[in-house]
């Protein structure tokens, strides 16, 4: 393996000691962005230099963003850079602004591309959305940091798309998983060869069959973890063996509705911290669920890794004509230090929602529990008591077996 830059083989040691310099420097830009300082509320920035530190301080959500957007158009006072010092400016649903630069490889995704073997001499054909939305410019920043060229394809246009596959010779795709396929089986429609032979995918769920097709037409398809606020989180590399975790930010695994991270190899939702000072944020809550790996991968890059997408955290269901919150589950388990774990599941008895309340514990009497269910929960329901570690590891605080067809 050719590492893209030395950061990706440096020890962990290294890699904590360069977070003790950049952390305190991130946050203190958070601070100067009017929004992030009121959500961070009085923090030294100097004194978060470490894991441990960070976890101490509130977790951001996606709702934060577009209700400071909406009120102080366009970032809401989420960097202290005003608009005229950013290159591009993005909307995607919602509607939330992201800010952009083309400064190289500003959202990372250039490590993604070279893990997955796309450098000088590379023709990617970029079938990403340039309209509105960050896909298309992130990507073609990321091929012009590997020294490829670039063919800003967009999407559709399916016809057009292989005439120019054809003409000029790509021998990359970056889009979504499955777009690819409707531009080979047009090729094969129209009697064209295409010289694709790599491609680079997110925005989608790359299902192993899909994987497959490609790689029966000499396709090596890799996936990557990256949003529009984040730039690249994760990555693919030949090793397949998880995601390695991109450089430029530091992961944390947390139960979902808290901010308090869960041990190693627990599933829980995915909170992403940036060390871009442009637009710093700190903890933003991504809504996935993922679970850290042990060790490190067998590609020789030593930052951890993450299993990938395991689907989203935001259980909020509604029961009994009340919605249940994954926060409340959390102020359940709280409450009560010999809870290890709890799941409400929600099921149907005749035409009435019915709730039960599993709870992880080595108590035998749940009644010791119904008091605190109604008041966390706002609902009465029947408690199940379960040895600890019963509870499936998928990161489920809800669970809806609820059926409406």
């Amino acid at each position: 393996m050719t590492p893209f830059d030395p950061l990706e083989t440096r020890s962990q040691d290294a890699r904590c000691a360069d977070h003790a310099l950049a952390l305190p420097r991130v946050v203190a830009a958070a601070l100067q962005a009017p929004a992030l300082a009121a959500h961070l509320g009085q923090q030294d920035a100097a004194t978060i230099m470490d894991r441990a530190a960070l976890a101490r301080l509130p977790v951001l959500r996606k709702s934060d963003l577009s209700g400071a957007q909406a009120a102080h158009p366009p970032f809401g006072g989420l960097s202290a850079r005003p608009l005229a010092e950013f290159d591009h400016v993005f909307q995607s649903p919602g509607p939330i602004y992201e800010p952009g630069r083309v400064a190289p490889d500003w959202w990372r995704l250039g490590r993604f591309l070279h893990a997955s073997g796309i450098g000088r001499g590379d023709v990617v054909q970029n079938c990403f959305s340039y309209h509105l939305v960050p896909a298309g410019m992130m990507f073609e920043n990321a091929a012009r940091a590997v020294g490829a060229t670039v063919l800003p394809a967009g999407t559709g246009q399916t016809e057009l798309q292989v005439i120019a596959a054809r003409d000029i010779g790509s021998t990359a795709y970056a889009g979504t998983p499955d777009f690819l396929k409707i531009i080979l089986e047009k090729a094969d429609e129209m009697g064209v060869a295409l010289q694709i032979t790599k491609a680079v995918v997110g925005g989608g769920a790359l299902f192993p069959s899909l994987r497959d097709f490609y790689a029966m037409r000499g396709i090596t398809c890799r996936q990557c973890y990256a949003t529009a606020d984040l730039g690249n989180v994760a990555y693919e590399t030949d090793a397949m063996d998880g995601m390695v975790v991109d450089e430029g930010v530091i992961v944390e695994i947390v139960r979902p509705g808290t901010g308090e991270p869960v041990p190693e190899g627990e599933v829980g939702e995915v909170v992403v911290t940036t060390l871009n000072t442009d637009y710093p944020l700190i903890r933003f809550a991504t809504g996935d669920l993922s679970a850290v790996l042990p060790g490190t991968s067998a590609c020789g890059r030593t930052n951890m890794r993450i299993k990938g997408w395991m689907g989203r955290a935001d259980q909020t269901t509604k029961i009994k004509g009340m919605f249940v919150r994954p926060e409340q589950v959390a102020a359940l388990v709280a409450h009560h230090e010999e809870i290890h774990r709890a799941r409400v599941i929600a099921t149907r008895d005749g035409e009435k929602d019915v709730m039960t309340v599993r709870i992880e514990t080595r108590a035998s009497n749940p009644a010791l529990y119904e008091a605190s269910v109604l008041s966390t929960l706002k609902l009465r329901g029947e408690v199940e008591l379960v040895p600890p570690g019963s509870l499936p590891n998928d990161g489920l605080v809800i669970e809806d077996l609820r059926r409406y067809d």
